[in-house]
């Protein structure tokens, strides 16, 4: 991220919320989609386009059902540990969008 940083002159605001939300993405594609399985991978690809930064992470897993997720800011859940990387990742980027039942999801950044 940092080589990205500095290539793309992302600003310090937009450096935050991408290595946020790319951090969450991976770390439920190895937590949640490959279950800690080591001989599983994640794949993260990064594309420049213009002033766009996209972002896929793929992991091995089956998906899972990204539709119904709760919301973590609701009362009945804020004290629950889990749950808040989706929100999260929703919340950094300019777009994201899961794919493969949910065993993909893809960031977008405005970078300019």
């Amino acid at each position: 991220m940092d080589e990205l940083s500095s290539e793309f002159n992302i600003s310090a605001d937009v450096y935050g919320n991408v290595l946020i939300a790319a951090l969450e993405a991976a770390n439920n594609a190895i937590l949640h989609g490959n279950k800690l399985d080591e001989s599983k991978y994640v794949n993260i690809f990064v594309k420049m386009e213009s002033h766009l930064l996209r972002i896929k992470i793929d992991d091995e897993g089956n998906g899972f059902d990204y539709k119904n997720v709760p919301d973590p800011t609701a009362p009945e859940n804020i004290e629950n540990v889990n749950g808040r990387g989706i929100f999260l990742m929703e919340k950094l980027s300019d777009r994201f969008e899961f794919t493969r039942n949910g065993a993909t999801v893809e960031l977008e950044f405005n970078i300019k």
